[in-house]
């Protein structure tokens, strides 16, 4: 009988701990439109497979009567489970339990499950919805957040680790997911800021609202700092699921192969039309990447920031590719700095975890103006030329349309180390555009002259053959054959061993 009432009160407090902050809190969280962070869990992961740690831990904390109030959990639901039948680690904020606010001890339950998915070589994923530091604790609280961030740092380029922004992530709560791979945003339910509005009025004065100040698309479309947007939390936990399968698993592996149908040797004669024949005139480059991809399917990262240029996921021949392209749809796929701390963080996320990295080239150089050089134009472009240079995964590069100056030189041409450089007949690789040439070399000459001479440059540089000549474009194709030649490329480096110099880690221009 004694074992029996243990094995119930067992049962009794476990139900208990499920409850969280308790059946009224949790009713008003429904209410409210959002998920509990267990229901959380249970969505992402496969059915059956959370295995829940650190179930019965409480807090120690005696400051303002805390000690008369204990919650099983201490607002943190942690443990691990499976996306796709494959090992995560994941942790979730229960904001019914103290505002889902961060103690020393749920702390210590975040920094159990991010070590233990370290040394298993597993993913791990962060559900934020939290009041911030429980305030109660002081610097208790603080040095818990120090001891997160310390481990994300530590398992960076190590295993992936994703974090989602289902409700408030304030104050010294930001910087965790800052340094997570990507960061998941839902529309008008997640907020991200470092100060709230009401410090921001009293500092600054500004009168601003939390959805413009840290909400989903502010930080999804302007400040660049969150990767995916959202409409509903199920909507994002099934990005997280999806987004998963293209990754490995730690740095050690390879993404895995997915079975493919789709034919390697497809041609596709439409695109032999996508680039216009004017070079003033736009065309969308994702009308060239994802025709060439496994089904036609891309997965994009950062679509609503720096539009010029475009990175995601996809595969070929059933591999996990990384794309980088410049969109001459949007400023005309110029290089700005928005668009090159996006380019240089995904290039260097693909070569921590062994994702070749296909690129699309169509740019006509960096945006000019005071704007850009004063905020540092020359600093964050130096970033993708580092990134490129420093990756040692599969490298292969398609000039579609134009190549000049710079710009050429740091999306991953031959000389910064790409292995596979290729263009379309329409490909124009130059210092610069003809008329800008002409306008220096011939500065003094009649207008007559000026034409002429534009002929000439447009003769010379507005196709791929110089630069073939000199072996800097390792094949000239048409543009039908880009998904058989692309996959014949990243086949014949699949093998790829290249090591950099030894160094505790490069200076890369921040």
């Amino acid at each position: 009988m004694e074992k029996e009432q243990q094995y119930n009160r067992f049962q009794e407090l476990d139900k208990t701990a499920e409850l969280g902050g308790g059946a009224d809190k949790l009713q008003k969280i429904h209410d409210a439109g959002r998920m509990s962070a267990r229901e959380r869990i249970a969505m992402l992961l496969d059915k059956g497979t959370f295995v829940e740690l650190d179930k019965f831990v409480t807090h120690r904390c005696s400051n303002f009567g805390m000690e008369k109030t204990k919650i099983a959990g201490d607002g943190i639901v942690s443990g691990y489970g499976k996306v796709d039948g494959r090992q995560v680690f994941v942790y979730a904020y229960d904001f019914t339990a103290y505002g889902g606010t961060l103690s020393k001890t749920n702390a210590a339950k975040i920094v159990k499950v991010q070590t233990l998915a370290l040394k298993n070589g597993a993913p791990v994923i962060a559900l934020n919805d939290s009041g911030g530091a429980r305030i109660q604790e002081g610097v208790d609280s603080l040095a818990g957040y120090a001891s997160i961030f310390y481990q994300n740092t530590m398992a960076s380029g190590v295993i992936p680790q994703l974090s989602a922004i289902l409700g408030p992530c304030a104050g010294g709560a930001c910087y965790s997911p800052a340094l997570t791979d990507f960061i998941f945003m839902v529309k008008e339910k997640s907020h991200m800021f470092v100060t709230g509005p009401d410090v921001v009025k009293t500092v600054t004065h500004e009168e601003v609202d939390k959805e413009e100040l840290g909400g989903a698309y502010t930080h999804n479309s302007k400040s660049g700092v969150a990767h995916f947007l959202g409409n509903t939390e199920e909507e994002t936990l099934m990005s997280i699921r999806e987004l998963l399968s293209f990754l490995p698993s730690n740095n050690m592996e390879d993404a895995p192969i997915k079975p493919v149908n789709d034919d390697i040797n497809r041609e596709v004669d439409t695109l032999d039309e996508v680039v216009p024949s004017d070079p003033n005139i736009p065309y969308d480059i994702k009308d060239i990447i994802e025709p060439v991809v496994d089904d036609q399917y891309f997965f994009e990262v950062m679509p609503h920031f720096a539009k010029n240029i475009v990175v995601g996921f996809a595969r070929m021949a059933g591999q996990s590719v990384g794309i980088v392209a410049n969109q001459p749809a949007y400023l005309a796929g110029v290089l700005d700095i928005d668009a090159s701390d996006k380019a240089a963080r995904f290039i260097r996320f693909c070569d921590c975890f062994n994702i070749p990295l296909v690129t699309f080239e169509d740019v006509p150089g960096f945006l000019p103006g005071c704007g850009q050089e004063h905020a540092g134009i020359i600093r964050h472009g130096a970033k993708i030329v580092y990134a490129y240079a420093e990756a040692t995964v599969p490298k292969v590069t398609l000039i579609t349309r134009k190549a000049y100056g710079g710009a050429y030189i740091v999306m991953s041409s031959k000389e910064t180390g790409g292995d596979i450089n290729l263009a379309y007949p329409t490909a124009e690789i130059a210092v610069m555009g003809a008329e800008g040439a002409v306008n220096i070399l011939y500065r003094k000459a009649d207008e007559a002259a000026k034409k002429q001479a534009m002929e000439e440059y447009k003769e010379k540089f507005s196709n791929p053959y110089r630069a073939a000549e000199a072996g800097y474009i390792d094949e000239i194709i048409l543009p039908r054959q880009t998904r058989r030649k692309l996959i014949q490329a990243l086949d014949m480096a699949k093998n790829k061993s290249h090591s950099n110099p030894p160094k505790k880690h490069g200076n890369m221009p921040l």
